[in-house]
């Protein structure tokens, strides 16, 4: 193939980039930013069993209970963005999240740094629903899937370098494993904070959406009412739940067994998987994007499950340092495609007078997989060994992407009844 079809075929899935707004721009540079220090959460399960001294059952129980932390402070996010905006909520919030990294720092392995860490995952809690109600404000069905993939692309530019360089400091300067997670992370939120405006609709906006067609126009009740107003998302939702399921072991069982196979080597070699994790997304990203683009949504999310099951599977059955490296790369690719595809469906289909809401309730179903997995895992790590509980996660990878495309199934032929009758009922009898 000559060069110019190659070249030209570059600048078509780059143009796209080149017409989003410019806080979303700035949101992409913070969110770099934020990505090169997230130091803490990729080295939870080491942090808790080497410097700490739990036992892996215990660490996974943690992790449960942390991640339960979140849950509260999503729902009084939620309800605060949709109130009082998305900036004010956002600001605030996270700026008290990434300071109680700070004591951390200073209290060597005391217990005390599991409390410090739930305080931060209470506070980001708050925070989330705010972030991405402010990302869905700033876009439009057109531009979303570029703008998120945009962002997406943000963090792991950023996550290339994070665990690279957290993996070092683990053992020579683990207290900058939390001091560099805050200061990254005020930067981050100083930068929004400095040129990214209010985004939260005006009433005049919601009330001219209630006459509209559109799927995401404003729903006049409370949030139960909206949420089963959209019945094919709920689903949607609870079945990608077990994503989350199986994803978490990147963070749990994956250094685990690195630490198990590779000894002192396999904290530098986690933070090298999840260094090329990054890389990939980076890479690949754009590529994936445009190719799979023409399925929409629901089918990629599909896509992106079986290739969860083999990614993730697979370590159940390997040993050498360079499959871990496939491994990694095949479940990058499912995380590529799920990222870019799993949030603007949601957002396509949430009412904007309940953006806030909805981005509280909905990642709380997804991270209820999340926060569960570590507990079931550590059970059955105890009991069946590694290699066992990697074999069940790609079973449930590749179950929960065959009821996707089962749903999809059932809400195509639900749009097929909707428009043949609607044709019969506008059509002049002859």
């Amino acid at each position: 193939m000559s060069p110019a079809p190659i070249s030209a075929r570059i600048r078509s899935a780059l143009q796209p980039y080149l017409r989003l707004p410019v806080s979303i721009y700035i949101i992409f540079t913070a969110t770099i930013i934020n990505g090169i220090g997230i130091f803490v959460f990729p080295f939870m399960t080491l942090i808790l069993t080497r410097n700490l001294g739990y036992d892996p059952k215990t660490a996974g129980i943690i992790m449960m209970l942390l991640s339960t932390a979140y849950i509260p402070g999503g729902f009084i996010g939620g309800k605060l963005a949709d109130r009082f905006g998305r900036k004010k909520v956002m600001m605030v919030t996270q700026l008290v999240s990434v300071a109680a990294f700070v004591p951390c720092g200073f209290l060597g392995n005391s217990p005390l740094i599991v409390l410090f860490i739930a305080i931060s995952i209470f506070f980001d809690g708050i925070t989330d629903p705010a972030r991405q109600a402010m990302q869905t404000d700033l876009t439009t069905p057109e531009n979303r899937q570029t703008a998120f993939s945009l962002i997406y692309l943000g963090h792991n530019l950023g996550f290339a370098l994070g665990p690279l360089i957290a993996g070092f400091l683990f053992n020579r300067a683990p207290q900058w494993i939390f001091w560099g997670n805050a200061l990254a992370a005020g930067i981050a939120v100083l930068l929004v904070l400095a040129f990214v405006p209010e985004t939260k609709p005006t009433n005049e906006q919601l009330e001219q959406s209630l006459h509209s067609d559109s799927s995401e126009k404003a729903v006049q009740g409370g949030l139960i009412k909206a949420l089963l107003s959209r019945p094919f998302l709920l689903l949607y939702v609870f079945i990608t739940t077990w994503y989350g399921f199986v994803y978490a072991q990147h963070r749990f069982l994956l250094p685990l067994q690195t630490d198990q196979l590779f000894g002192a080597g396999g904290a530098p070699l986690y933070g090298l998987l999840m260094t090329f994790n990054a890389v990939i997304v980076v890479v690949f990203n754009i590529p994936l994007v445009a190719a799979l683009k023409r399925f929409g949504p629901v089918v990629n999310t599909a896509i992106a499950g079986f290739l969860y099951a083999l990614g993730f599977g697979m370590l159940g059955l390997i040993h050498s340092k360079w499959l871990f490296f496939v491994s990694v790369f095949i479940w990058t690719a499912g995380e590529i495609v799920n990222a870019t595809n799993s949030e603007v469906y949601v957002a396509n289909h949430t009412p904007m007078s309940h953006r806030g809401r909805f981005n509280a309730v909905i990642p709380l179903i997804w991270g209820f997989g999340w926060g569960v997995s570590t507990w079931y895992s550590g059970m059955l790590t105890e009991a069946f060994g590694l290699n066992t509980t990697w074999l069940l996660m790609g079973l449930i990878a590749a179950s929960a992407a065959l009821g996707v495309l089962l749903l999809n199934s059932v809400e195509q032929r639900r749009k097929k009844r909707r428009a043949d009758l609607t044709a019969a009922a506008i059509t002049p009898e002859a």
